[in-house]
């Protein structure tokens, strides 16, 4: 059964789903951390990104083992993202007071996502650093300079990567983007959620993720498999905001109180997950079919 597992399409499929029930996991512990820590949250929080600095730099000095340099680069751009991130504009919108906005129909936007939009000319501005660096392996990227007739020059000859922080980096940049995109086009100023516009933005995330999965399924590396994941379920993982969003879904993550059980059914899947690429080898042969889909690195 594990050989089986260790062949396309399996291993794309188990990829994308660690990634994707990772994303609503994350979205438990910073429940958790609210509640459980209290007035102590924030500290706690620093604590958390403290810790996803320290998984990235031991990727760093692992670098030539890719499969613990890939895994501790996802975690360590998880945490600090949550942990630093998320929780400082939880902190800054209640120290400058603002109150939660009522949307109607019983949907409230929260404090820290109404201040979270506001970082969209700092995304924008650091991503220039990204997309003009000759470096990058990003499919979209190296399309943009073909098409738009941006050519940043040859990469340097025998360039050796440094996997942990390019992995943490991907996560956390599109996890950024993705916020950022859904809470402006969220803006009743701008569209709102139940703007006919976000039908289209709806449909248009589920092209995409199935375009992203399509490629996924051909790999049969598992770095390289798990590094094209995180932005093929973050893609994917839109369709489900949305959908909860619209209340045509429960977003149990975010009530574990409630939904214990479910909880309890994710957290195996995403623990059966890890056991499942745990028993794969940890050295791979380059595959071409690999590298024609490189992962947005």
């Amino acid at each position: 059964m594990i050989s089986a597992l260790r062949r396309p399409p399996f291993i794309g499929g188990i990829a994308f789903a660690m990634v994707f029930i990772f994303t609503a996991v994350g979205h438990t512990v910073m429940v958790m951390i609210m509640r459980v820590f209290g007035d102590a949250q924030f500290l706690a929080a620093f604590a958390q990104g403290l810790v996803g600095v320290v998984f990235v730099y031991i990727g760093v000095r692992m670098n030539d083992n890719e499969h613990a340099a890939t895994w501790l680069g996802f975690f360590g751009g998880s945490w600090l993202w949550a942990g630093w991130v998320e929780f400082s504009y939880v902190y800054y919108s209640r120290h400058i007071g603002i109150e939660p906005l009522d949307l109607g129909g019983g949907h409230k936007q929260l404090p820290e996502y109404m201040v979270l939009p506001s970082s969209i000319g700092l995304l924008m501005g650091t991503l220039v650093y990204f997309f003009m660096n000759r470096e990058t392996r990003c499919n979209a990227f190296r399309w943009l300079h073909k098409h738009l007739h941006m050519p940043m020059g040859k990469p340097t000859l025998n360039y050796q990567r440094n996997i942990s922080t390019i992995v943490a980096m991907e996560k956390f940049y599109i996890t950024w983007f993705f916020y950022v995109f859904l809470l402006v086009v969220y803006d009743r100023r701008i569209l709102g959620a139940e703007h006919p516009a976000m039908y289209g933005i709806f449909f248009g995330f589920i092209v995409w993720s199935l375009y992203l999965l399509n490629r996924l399924r051909k790999f049969s590396r598992l770095t390289s498999a798990f590094r094209y994941a995180i932005p093929t379920a973050l893609v994917a993982w839109n369709t489900v905001e949305i959908m909860g969003r619209w209340r045509i879904l429960t977003e149990v993550w975010i009530h574990p109180e409630k939904y214990t059980v479910h909880m309890a059914i994710i957290v195996a899947a995403l623990v059966t997950t890890g056991v499942i690429f745990a028993l794969f080898p940890t050295v791979e042969a380059p595959d071409r079919e690999d590298r024609a889909a490189q992962p947005a690195e």
